[in-house]
């Protein structure tokens, strides 16, 4: 009986062992995580891309431009395009506010001004192809995701984004079929936004 009293007690202490080791283990990598959040990992045009860290749904303030344009908030993906377009292209977004998902206005018509970002939309298969320096929107996930075009070839676009955790940057396929244009297979965008 004692015996089986020892192995019970020697096993419930491994158990809270182990269970203290994997929570202190996860302390000590968040910790030294949260104090790379804010250094530069990539820059496109001079625009510099920010690490956010692994808790992609934190952000660490709001940011404004020096004329009190708002960019979003820190680290998060919109941001990252938002200032990209007010620094490298002099474009100051209508309308300031919303998630990713947002950008991609399903009620404006491929090939209009989608009004609340002043930029041209394009759907993803449609008869426009992406260029370089278009806005990549997702959709498809509860906040949406998006990123600045880099470079197109024939059946490749690299986007370049912030808050994601790796690299900066990714390609997705472009298939062109019939006339229409297909970025992603496995991850598709709603499409891509241009400044025209």
């Amino acid at each position: 009986m004692k015996e089986k009293q020892s192995f019970k007690r020697k096993l419930l202490i491994g158990t809270f062992t182990v269970i203290f080791m994997i929570i202190m283990s996860a302390v000590v990598y968040l910790l030294w995580d949260w104090s790379k959040v804010g250094t530069e990992t990539d820059s496109y045009q001079d625009v510099k891309v920010y690490y956010n860290g692994i808790l992609y749904t934190r952000a660490y303030g709001r940011n404004f431009a020096d004329n009190g344009y708002y960019l979003g908030q820190r680290w998060q993906c919109v941001e990252f395009v938002k200032r990209f377009y007010y620094q490298a292209k002099g474009h100051e977004m209508p309308d300031v506010y919303g998630n990713a998902k947002d950008y991609f206005d399903f009620e404006t018509q491929h090939g209009e001004l989608n009004g609340q970002r002043g930029m041209i939309q394009y759907y993803n298969g449609g008869d426009v192809a992406p260029q370089k320096d278009d806005l990549l929107v997702f959709t498809d996930t509860k906040y949406g995701h998006m990123g600045i075009i880099t470079e197109v070839t024939e059946n490749e676009v690299e986007i370049i984004q912030q808050n994601v955790y790796g690299e900066p940057r990714s390609t997705y396929s472009l298939t062109m079929q019939d006339g229409r244009f297909y970025v992603g297979t496995d991850r598709e965008p709603a499409g891509w936004l241009r400044l025209e």
